[in-house]
């Protein structure tokens, strides 16, 4: 006696385990709610995956996911150029934007330095945050990495580089648990940590 199978679905499945986070079961309720779909929502779904595929892509300033050449932060003439907050990914500049106390621009590193995983700072937009150090126009550089070992260490070799430029470089004061991600964080802690961050010694 054959086993019952449906080759469709179960592809279908296997592209959803792919997320993050994502078990099989998790997969398959996915799968099955795909199915319910009328056709044309199944069209605009699988449209809108497509464009946002092909048309996001990283700021040329800040390296933040944009859909444009200059993401809306950095073409913002009423933020303070003279402020950067580096974060590691585009989803700490939305935790940030929510406490509505910064009015500054950003540098996203996409990512953090991890000799275990081989991660290396060439692989990090560390280049980029440097040249936008070269001018007189930045005056503080924000170091607003996760409070994780890896961050530590980004945070450090990063204002490293860049005290020697005469640039203040502060770090974020965290009411945080260490190894907790900005993402997850209400916005009162990250105000908090925002107004009492302390300079990089």
């Amino acid at each position: 006696m054959g086993e019952y199978r449906v080759a469709a679905l179960e592809r279908l499945i296997e592209q959803f385990e792919k997320f993050p986070s994502v078990g099989h079961k998790t997969a398959a309720r996915l799968a099955y709610h795909v199915l319910a779909m009328p056709e044309d929502e199944v069209t605009e779904f699988s449209q809108t995956i497509i464009q946002a595929h092909k048309n996001i892509r990283h700021c040329r300033i800040c390296c933040n996911l944009t859909d444009t050449d200059i993401c809306s932060v950095c073409s913002d003439d009423s933020r303070d150029k003279s402020i950067i907050c580096v974060v590691e990914d585009f989803r700490d500049v939305i935790a940030l934007e929510r406490t509505r106390e910064f009015n500054v621009t950003y540098h996203v590193l996409n990512g953090v330095l991890s000799p275990i995983n081989g991660i290396t700072p060439n692989m990090l937009c560390i280049k980029e945050l440097l040249a936008r150090l070269e001018d007189d126009t930045v005056k503080e550089v924000i170091m607003a990495t996760n409070a994780t070992v890896e961050g530590e260490a980004t945070a450090i070799y990063i204002s490293k580089l860049i005290k020697p430029l005469g640039i203040k470089v502060t770090r974020l004061a965290y009411g945080l648990p260490i190894g907790a991600d900005l993402e997850y964080a209400d916005e009162v802690t990250l105000a908090r940590a925002i107004s009492g961050r302390n300079e990089v010694n």
